[in-house]
């Protein structure tokens, strides 16, 4: 007989389907300066890779943002000294177990991951990155995952892309990258980015100088300086992974990490030089690829909705405003019912602290009219309104009428197979 939590981990696998799945074609990926690696050290309980490399040659420039959750994983504590110093020769991640709530062992656990990678590639301590997703509050299974980060370190490769990011997937259910070629100065230049995440996704991130679980790890050939790296994400982070949510469930373990190799044959990018408008360009929407397809893969969703709120007093009113609609479970369940009822979304706006005067109100679906001054119309146009919301993707506007802000939010619904999942399994 199976215990309970072998019954939960076998529920769950057989419930983690998404309808929203995609299949990227798999191009081949390299980046100059980098090498990848992985391995199977049976943290995960399918026996799939669990471990990864991310391996800086020469070394790289780095920035990085990490979650504000006052709870946060031992490696994201020693992440966030690592990277102050602004140059990193590896990213060391695990999945299967988070080593978040674990205390001064995790804290141990973490570190040794760094050591062991570190002497293995012979590199500063101090220079390595720790990652981890997955279960909270269990101890990592130090001996397994030590000789895991060996392997994974003997198996580098600039080809093995694909193979570092399936040793950070946890509940995905498909792995999610993007890749981008574009000039700078008339120089070829790569970005190529992966993520993992499905649930337990409302990333809110700081970026230091000094922001199941979302990791992003996005490497370029190009020259920047840290403080340059620093400021791509505080420009993209907004409108890419702290602009989704899931199931509003802010982890303890969000990282994103943005390493810069410097191999490119360009001159060095500064936050004042002619080409880096069209870097920070290129690395948004690099992140904002990888924001959607973590949406997408929300686990149980079957929509997405983008929901954009202008008109609003202020930048933060417009956030709230975002917020309260993208996080509520009586939205995200209409969303997934295509119910255009604009009842549960007029509510949410009324509490979520905005201030805006209701008979100004408008909302949109897609471009369709929906209420005007504080009135629904949704039994005027039903049939199209049934149709925009029943399909997998769509755009809720609101416009408050109050002043000239703007937010975005891109959100999942919520359903019955998000509920069997996280009720059988313990995450």
């Amino acid at each position: 007989m199976p215990t309970p939590c072998q019954a939960r981990v076998s529920l769950a696998s057989e419930l983690r389907t998404n309808p929203m799945k995609i299949e990227l074609p798999r191009v081949p990926v390299r980046v100059p300066g980098f090498q990848f690696g992985s391995a199977a050290c049976g943290i995960k309980e399918s026996g799939n890779q669990d471990v990864s490399i991310v391996f800086a040659e020469r070394g790289a420039t780095a920035a990085a943002a990490f979650t504000t959750n006052r709870v946060c994983a031992a490696p994201v504590q020693i992440a966030r000294a690592h990277v102050q110093n602004g140059r990193i020769r590896a990213i060391v991640t695990n999945s299967g177990n988070a080593n978040a709530f674990t205390g001064k062992t995790g804290l141990r656990d973490a570190r040794r991951m760094c050591e062991v990678a570190a002497r293995e590639l012979g590199v500063p301590v101090r220079q390595v990155l720790p990652c981890s997703t997955g279960r909270i509050g269990v101890p990592l299974p130090m001996d397994r995952l030590e000789h895991g980060i060996r392997e994974a370190c003997r198996t580098l490769s600039a080809d093995r892309f694909y193979d570092a990011l399936a040793g950070i997937m946890t509940t995905d259910a498909f792995p999610k990258f993007a890749v981008r070629t574009i000039e700078l100065a008339g120089t070829p230049v790569t970005l190529a980015g992966m993520a993992k995440g499905a649930g337990m996704i409302a990333p809110r991130m700081r970026v230091l100088v000094p922001h199941a679980t979302l990791l992003s790890f996005i490497l370029t050939d190009a020259h920047l300086s840290p403080m340059a790296l620093r400021r791509v994400l505080q420009r993209a982070l907004p409108e890419t992974f702290n602009a989704i949510v899931v199931d509003g469930d802010t982890s303890t373990n969000d990282t994103v990490v943005l390493l810069a190799s410097g191999q490119a044959e360009t001159a060095p990018i500064s936050e004042r030089s002619v080409p880096f408008s069209d870097f920070a360009r290129a690395c948004t929407e690099i992140m904002g690829e990888l924001a959607r397809m973590v949406v997408r893969d929300g686990e149980g969703a079957t929509r997405v909705v983008t929901v954009h709120v202008r008109g609003a007093r202020t930048k933060r009113d417009a956030e709230t405003a975002a917020d309260a609609v993208a996080r509520s479970p009586l939205c995200k369940a209409a969303f997934h019912g295509g119910d255009p009822y604009m009842g549960r979304v007029v509510c949410a706006l009324g509490y979520s602290g905005a201030e805006f005067d209701p008979d100004r109100l408008r909302i949109y679906l897609n471009d369709l009219l929906v209420v005007e001054k504080g009135t629904e119309r949704v039994r005027e146009c039903e049939s199209e309104a049934s149709t925009i919301v029943s399909q997998p993707e769509f755009t809720l506007s609101i416009d408050l009428g109050a002043g000239a802000a703007q937010a975005t939010r891109i959100c999942s619904d919520l359903t019955e197979d998000y509920v069997r999942f996280n009720s059988a399994y313990r995450t």
